[in-house]
């Protein structure tokens, strides 16, 4: 089996996903911006072959990079990046080269927000109303019928850029007067839930989810980014039945087949409503959370899975694993030595951000597990407790 990632080297924790792979002698080739002697050398021992292209944007370059990988090893059998940025790269070089997966008119059930929302609706899970804006009269209309507080974002968008929150007739203008009237926005009734919480898993060759788990936000993702606040996140161990029963119908329309997903959710009282489908693991470390959480290796299992061998169960009892970041810039109550003496059984492992998550999540991450609810929001409080 020959298995192409897309930039094998960034970010640096998938290159885990390459690794596993040959361990199960699947030939992974890899084709990159960086030049190969700056791959480190599990990587570059991993890799058949590396191509490097100028620019992993210029599709054209990515294609003649793939034509001649096909050529020196025969035919492709899966590419695959794991990586949001370069999703729609990874499903034009499906199409194009016949290759199993993701092409790009699956991608439109999850790069339209207005498509995500047919869909959930579909699936029977609760959502917010919503609708589509291309006119000013869209905005009048959507003002007029779904009743302000709102959200608007970007139909094709991802992540919480270019979002407006419109509480006023003053936001509604102010909206109208930055948006440059070309893009696309999907207006939805704010939710005042500040509980968000995930559905998240492996889908394996069949459609079959062969693993699924869901963590808790401490923050919203749109206060990290409005107030600067240490990001926290958190594994559960134990599932909402109800939670569980939605996630399952959303994988089941949506219909991807070997990915991982990552379903976000408003927690609303003792129900739930669904807020996106990203079809890939959630970003950052959370791989390596779930991992510590669950006690297994999910690196290896998706390998595992791509192999066509059984997803390994694991042994243990899941445990609450926190996710929880520090700022080099805020003063804290008390010392990371402090913390580390006191919770020296429960850390598992300090990780210092990459600069691309650093600004909105923080410059240290820390991951520590245990079986108590309440020991973890003592942690939470403790490790972002400010002097």
């Amino acid at each position: 089996m020959n298995y192409l990632v897309i930039s094998p080297y960034y970010p640096q924790n998938f290159q885990q996903f390459t690794i596993e792979l040959a361990n199960k002698g699947i030939t992974v080739l890899g084709i990159g911006q960086e030049p190969y002697e700056q791959l480190d050398e599990p990587l570059r021992n991993s890799l058949t072959e590396y191509f490097r292209v100028e620019n992993l944007e210029n599709l054209d370059e990515v294609k003649r990079a793939v034509a001649f990988l096909f050529y020196k090893h025969g035919p492709i059998d899966r590419i695959e990046s794991h990586n949001e940025y370069w999703l729609e790269l990874d499903a034009a070089l499906r199409e194009q080269f016949n290759v199993f997966g993701a092409k790009p008119e699956d991608l439109k059930k999850t790069k339209f927000k207005s498509e995500m929302k047919k869909l959930f609706q579909k699936a029977g899970v609760p959502v917010v109303p919503g609708a589509v804006i291309k006119t000013d009269e869209d905005v009048d209309k959507a003002v007029k019928e779904i009743g302000l507080p709102m959200i608007a974002k970007p139909d094709n968008g991802v992540g919480a850029a270019a979002t407006f929150k419109l509480e006023t007739e003053d936001d509604i203008n102010h909206f109208k007067a930055e948006w440059d009237h070309e893009t696309v926005y999907f207006f939805e009734k704010f939710v005042t839930s500040s509980e968000i919480c995930t559905f998240d898993g492996l889908i394996d060759y069949d459609g079959n989810i062969v693993f699924s788990t869901t963590f808790d936000y401490a923050h919203t993702p749109l206060d990290l980014m409005i107030y600067k606040m240490d990001n926290s996140y958190y594994v559960l161990k134990d599932m909402d039945p109800k939670l569980r029963k939605y996630g399952e119908a959303i994988v089941k329309e949506f219909g991807m087949k070997e990915r991982f997903f990552h379903i976000e959710f408003f927690r609303d009282g003792d129900d739930y409503i669904a807020i996106e489908y990203n079809n890939r693991p959630a970003g950052g470390f959370t791989i390596d959370v779930y991992n510590y959480a669950h006690s297994f290796d999910l690196y290896k299992g998706y390998a595992d899975i791509v192999a066509g061998e059984p997803f390994p169960v694991s042994q243990f009892e899941p445990l609450y694993c926190l996710a929880t970041s520090r700022r080099a810039s805020s003063h804290y109550a008390y010392s990371e030595e402090e913390l580390f003496d006191k919770y020296r059984e429960q850390l598992k492992v300090k990780k210092i951000m990459p600069a691309a998550f650093a600004e909105l999540q923080g410059d240290f991450l820390y991951m520590l597990t245990t079986p108590s609810r309440e020991e973890m929001e003592q942690m939470i409080e403790d490790f972002g407790k400010k002097a």
